[in-house]
């Protein structure tokens, strides 16, 4: 079942979401939109399909500037209260389900980064679909410094062509965070997992491990 919704952030406004909760729906998934298109993004509905398609629901939502069809993101403050209003609902609408937020590159950081300052009510971990660790091309790490603070499981699904987190950078940081974070690399996969047709393989194939990962990860939690 698809259910269009409003959700108010309290003192900003309110934004557009789609709920996806197939019949048997086992957990709910916050998924939250990169920084360049809006929920209804191709790449956000195939993943919300999908993992209908697998027995889980998903939430997903505009951030503010979205909504209001502006061209540059929220500040944090208010990408963040849109995360926690966005989890608020999802609790609301999938009552009694493991509740999982993150999302897409712009919008997983905003999430977890709004965990690490104040934890997300009934979350039971965090998913990331291409986590940006850097501008492109501009290998650093500073944009990681709030992961050590998010005190529940994270995954990370990242392509090793990712332009916007260098894998020579992210696998240490992810080994620092132990135990609680996880990482897995789809091979010849770009940002949004796009891959090569030398590869030998197709986007769909590669969108399936993707879901396949969070998926099973996701049934693994406590």
């Amino acid at each position: 079942m698809t259910t269009e919704l409003k959700i108010d952030i309290e003192r900003i406004g309110t934004v557009s979401a789609i709920l996806m909760e197939p019949a048997n729906a086992r957990a709910c998934y916050v998924l939250a939109h990169g920084a360049g298109a809006n929920m209804r993004h191709s790449f956000v509905e195939k993943a919300a399909a999908g993992l209908a398609a697998r027995g889980i629901a998903t939430l997903r939502y505009n951030f503010p500037y979205m909504e209001k069809k502006r061209g540059r993101p929220d500040t944090p403050a208010v990408a963040h209260a849109a995360v926690r209003a966005a989890v608020a609902e999802a609790a609301r609408q999938c009552a009694g389900l493991k509740l999982i937020a993150g999302g897409k590159s712009f919008g997983g950081r905003m999430t977890s980064q709004a965990q690490a300052k104040a934890q997300l009510a009934g979350v039971k971990g965090l998913a990331f679909l291409g986590f940006p660790l850097h501008a492109a091309d501009k290998p650093s790490i500073e944009r990681a410094d709030h992961l050590a603070e998010v005190g529940i499981p994270m995954l990370f699904i990242q392509g090793d062509r990712d332009k916007l987190a260098d894998l020579d950078h992210l696998k240490p940081v992810i080994a620092g965070l132990a135990a609680k974070a996880r990482l897995h690399v789809i091979a010849g996969g770009d940002h949004s997992f796009a891959v090569l047709r030398k590869s030998g393989r197709s986007n769909d194939e590669a969108l399936t491990e993707v879901l396949d990962t969070l998926a099973a990860w996701i049934d693994k939690l406590a």
